[in-house]
């Protein structure tokens, strides 16, 4: 039986790969700790071997960076101490695409982060010093996933859902995203955990999305009409020069499928064998 803690209660991630690993039965035990107060410190974590770490902030209502330092960066090295003091065998951390500062464009191999808010440098300030309690007994693994969507899902997709139920047009973009499915990435945390990889990770679905072919997926999955009208795209690009919200929904930004981690990974043949739903069939698990 693998023994799993996933620090941070009723968490989308945290709920969802909870629910995804109940099939499995007996074969998985998953607790979660609240990282809210100071009562968490009392836990022991001896005898779990892997531990997911989501316990983090996004947004802050207020200008607060100092905030963003205490949660995503101490909290989270502050975690993996105890669990490295404890005995636990691997820590899973959850990075961001945003350590990269980019809005649109392809990120590779070589792109070398350059976060340009709080939030980015705070994730990449704690990787840094998470890979320095990296042992041979205690696994340090990196996720940096694009925008996650599924099921009661939060940010910007189930704005584009919203829009897509509502109106009968929408513009027209050549444009492509790198997303991930929540059922795909907790596929891919599983087999992280099954094989207690380490290292930095960038798992993303196979299939690059188009913002318009979904939000049309979206409508047709609804049962509604959504015709897509071309010619816009001139607007928006000078729009988006100036708004950064046009630039994550209609510019193009993606991970090169040579970057470490699914697909194209060359660090390990078991990666390719992780369960990858396709983007149609996951639309229309997410709307069901």
């Amino acid at each position: 039986m693998k023994r799993i803690l996933i620090t941070g209660a009723n968490s989308y991630i945290g709920t969802s790969f909870e629910n995804f690993m109940a099939q499995f039965g007996e074969d998985y035990q998953i607790d979660t700790i609240d990282m809210r107060g100071d009562s968490w410190r009392e836990k022991d974590f001896s005898g779990y071997d892997s531990l997911i770490h989501v316990a983090g902030i996004v947004h802050v209502k207020e200008k607060n960076d100092q905030l963003y330092y205490q949660v995503n960066r101490d909290l989270a090295v502050e975690t993996a101490k105890k669990a490295k003091k404890d005995g636990v065998k691997q820590f899973i951390f959850f990075s961001s695409m945003s350590i990269y500062g980019m809005d649109t464009g392809v990120i590779t191999k070589e792109t070398k982060p350059n976060p340009k808010n709080a939030y980015g440098k705070s994730k990449l300030a704690a990787e840094e010093l998470l890979r320095e309690l990296q042992a041979d007994d205690f696994q340090i693994c990196v996720l940096r996933p694009p925008m996650i969507y599924g099921p009661n899902s939060v940010g910007n997709y189930p704005r584009l859902a919203k829009l897509a139920k509502k109106t009968p047009i929408f513009p027209k973009v050549n444009n492509q995203r790198s997303m991930l499915y929540i059922g795909n990435l907790s596929a891919f945390l599983k087999l992280m955990i099954d094989t207690t990889l380490s290292g930095t990770f960038h798992p993303q679905n196979k299939e690059y999305v188009n913002t318009s072919e979904m939000v049309k997926l979206i409508a047709k999955t609804n049962r509604k009409k959504l015709y897509l009208v071309p010619g816009f795209s001139g607007i928006i690009t000078v729009f988006s020069s100036q708004v950064s919200t046009l630039r994550k929904v209609f510019g193009t930004l993606v991970y090169d499928e040579k970057t470490q981690g699914f697909p194209g990974s060359t660090c390990n043949n078991k990666l390719m064998t992780y369960q990858n739903k396709n983007f149609d069939d996951s639309i229309l698990e997410t709307e069901l």
